[in-house]
C-alpha cells in the first residue's frame, strides 16, 4: 500500500470533494470506542458547514490510489461554533490566537505507520503560516472506566498525544451532544481540551 498525503485548503481543486470524505469517515470511525457515535448524514452536514465556511481551515487527506483512507482537519479556533469558543476565555486564553484541530482519523488497516504524526505536523505547519496563533488545541470524549462498551483491547490515545506535545487542561471542557451505538436518544458527552504550543 502507498499512502500519499496532500494539504488542501478552501477554494482550492478538490477540496470540496475532501469535505465528504471527511463526514464519511467521520461516520465509518467515530462508531468506534470511545466515541460510539451513531451518526448521519444530517448532522454530518451541519457540522462540516464550518469547515467549508472557515477562512485559514485545512485538510489533510491521505489516499491511498484513488481512495481516502484518513484526514486531519482543523481550522481558528474562532471559526467553530460558541459550545468550542466559550471555554477558552474562561480559562484565560485568547480565542484568537488558538487554532483548533478538529479531528484526525484513518480506517483501522492504515493505522500504526506514523500517518497519525504526520497529519498532525501538517496541520501544526499550517497554522504556523497563516501566523497569530500561539496554541494549537483539540478536544477528545471523556468515559466512565466501567462503560459496558469499553473496548479493553483499545489501546489509550492520552498517552500518544502526551509524547506529541499536548498536556490536558484541567478543567478546560466542553459538551458535545450525540447517539451513542446503545443509545436511543442523543446524550451529552464531557469533552476534554488538550493544548500544546505552537
Amino acid at each position: 500500500m502507498s499512502v500519499a498525503l496532500s494539504v488542501l485548503t478552501p477554494g482550492e481543486p478538490g477540496f470540496e470533494k475532501a469535505i465528504e470524505q471527511v463526514a464519511v469517515l467521520r461516520i465509518a470511525v467515530f462508531r468506534e470506542w470511545p466515541y460510539l457515535y451513531d451518526g448521519t448524514a444530517e448532522f454530518e452536514h451541519w457540522y462540516i458547514t464550518k469547515l467549508a465556511e472557515a477562512e485559514g481551515a485545512i485538510i489533510v487527506a491521505a489516499k491511498d490510489g484513488d481512495d481516502v483512507i484518513g484526514v486531519s482537519t482543523g481550522m481558528p479556533l474562532l471559526s467553530e461554533h460558541e459550545e468550542l469558543i466559550g471555554p477558552f476565555s474562561e480559562h484565560g486564553f485568547d480565542p484568537a490566537e488558538m487554532f483548533y484541530g478538529a479531528e484526525t482519523v484513518t480506517l483501522p488497516d492504515y493505522r500504526g505507520r506514523g500517518l497519525y504524526r504526520e497529519f498532525l505536523e501538517r496541520r501544526r505547519a499550517h497554522a504556523r503560516r497563516l501566523g497569530g496563533f500561539r496554541w494549537e488545541t483539540f478536544c477528545g470524549v471523556v468515559r466512565s472506566a466501567d462503560h459496558p462498551l469499553r473496548d479493553h483491547a483499545a489501546r489509550p490515545v492520552e498517552a500518544v498525544w502526551e509524547r506529541l506535545g499536548y498536556r490536558r487542561i484541567e478543567g478546560l471542557t466542553t459538551g458535545f451532544s450525540w447517539k451513542d451505538l446503545n443509545e436511543d436518544e442523543k446524550t451529552e458527552k464531557v469533552m476534554q481540551f488538550w493544548v500544546r504550543d505552537l
